[in-house]
């Protein structure tokens, strides 16, 4: 990994011209709430102005540009009594930027699982190698809780890493993309100046972190916790609507659903994003539901992100953004649930 530095006037440079020959994705002011507080998305821009870089958060994460809630994998058309089957996941070049570090941890899992798993799943891929990434640090929200986590800082997963040191970026290079790319911009190698700035900055950012939680020996408490009546204090107020599986940079599950022209001529496959929280998810053949139950399909999506993801990949599967705690209508988020276990007695 290079390290180097670049004057924000030089950096709206290099952004509008990456702008000019790529698709740019970045976070986006589009609204405000009830309360006069901005809403902001990641949408495409077409100026470096329209790019919110002091953004404080988006609702839903960047795995929706690399996991659409919706896809196509096959069409199918009939004639006489031959078919053909179609499968396209070209995907053109395109640039993301101002991902904080706990979203581009959370494509670190989902790499583990899409790319590197036994079966890779090659939409995903296409996606994620044509995507230049380029991350942004920033100052934490009072219910993020990623540095318990460990996904405040990342090492790798994105092309340009930027932390905000005064009048310059201070500027982590970790691909031969963007080692090229900035050459056609003016840069500096650091100095000491510029270092001391930026571990001040870190342990600033650092030092802002409000929500915490033990995540230590987690996984082997929810084994001992399995009967607890910590999962039936919080199923009975879950709506089992899935908003949470929805807005979180780590969920993969997924439901596919085939359709058939009326004419009998085409027929379509199609991948959709699903929850484990849902009524349904968990039925099968002959209408058992092995989870009817809201607690205990709550239960098992903690499951899966702190004891079955670690057994697998020896790590949570949460990042600790708090989407999930915010996106539902009831209340429920992680730091209050993992609370109440370590509470248990």
């Amino acid at each position: 990994m290079l390290f180097k530095t670049i004057s924000k006037d030089k950096f709206k440079e290099f952004v509008n011209g990456i702008i000019k020959d790529h698709q740019t994705i970045a976070p986006k002011m589009t609204d405000r709430d009830s309360k006069g507080k901005a809403i902001y998305q990641f949408q495409q821009v077409y100026s470096f102005d329209e790019i919110a870089m002091d953004y404080t958060k988006t609702y839903s994460s960047v795995k929706t540009f690399f996991l659409p809630f919706k896809e196509v994998l096959s069409t199918f058309h009939f004639e006489e009594k031959e078919w053909k089957q179609n499968i396209e996941y070209t995907i053109h070049p395109c640039v993301i930027m101002g991902v904080r570090a706990c979203d581009i941890d959370g494509l670190l899992k989902l790499d583990k699982v899409l790319m590197k798993g036994t079966f890779p799943y090659a939409y995903y891929v296409a996606r994620r190698k044509n995507t230049f990434l380029i991350g942004l640090d920033h100052e934490p929200l009072e219910d993020c809780f990623c540095q318990s986590l460990n996904s405040d800082m990342v090492e790798h997963g994105f092309d340009l890493f930027l932390t905000d040191i005064g009048d310059k970026y201070f500027m982590q290079v970790n691909s031969s993309r963007a080692f090229n790319l900035l050459k056609n911009v003016k840069t500096y190698d650091i100095s000491q100046e510029d270092e001391k700035k930026y571990i001040e900055e870190k342990k600033r950012i650092a030092s802002l972190f409000k929500a915490k939680i033990d995540v230590t020996g987690l996984s082997s408490l929810m084994d001992i916790e399995f009967e607890s009546e910590v999962w039936k204090k919080w199923g009975e107020k879950c709506l089992s609507c899935g908003s949470c599986a929805m807005v979180c940079p780590t969920c993969y599950c997924y439901t596919v659903n085939e359709y058939i022209d009326v004419s009998l001529k085409s027929a379509s496959k199609e991948r959709v994003l699903y929850s484990c929280n849902l009524v349904d998810f968990a039925e099968i053949a002959g209408g058992l539901n092995f989870r009817p139950k809201a607690e205990s399909r709550l239960k098992y999506r903690f499951y899966h992100q702190h004891r079955g993801f670690v057994e697998s990949y020896d790590e949570p599967k949460c990042v600790g953004c708090n989407r999930c705690g915010r996106a539902c209508p009831v209340g429920i988020n992680p730091v209050d649930i993992i609370h109440d276990l370590r509470m248990e007695k």
